[in-house]
């Protein structure tokens, strides 16, 4: 194998191993995130809790705005951001 190719599989190969690693760190992100209802409410940045429930709670974040978290297949999701199913698949 020539220098050039060995150069270009090295850094194809760092290319991918990078973006394969910021996938999985934003996969265990998001998954921490919808895991409880304390941790979406970091995860979104709210500071104080106005009001909870066993399925959603509202708080208001560091800019003022208000947002419900609501509980939905066992996870913790912003109301409105519910996520997307296509044949039985949910994103």
């Amino acid at each position: 194998m020539s220098e050039n190719k060995r150069i270009v599989c090295i850094v194809v190969f760092l290319a991918i191993a990078v973006i394969a690693g910021f996938g999985g760190y934003q996969w265990s992100e998001l998954h921490w995130a919808h895991s409880s209802f304390d941790s979406y409410y970091t995860f979104r940045g709210c500071t104080s809790l106005l009001d909870k429930t066993d399925t959603y709670g509202d708080c208001q974040t560091a800019d003022g705005q208000t947002i419900k978290i609501v509980l939905y297949q066992g996870q913790w999701y912003l109301n409105g951001d519910l996520p997307g199913c296509f044949l039985g698949i949910c994103l």
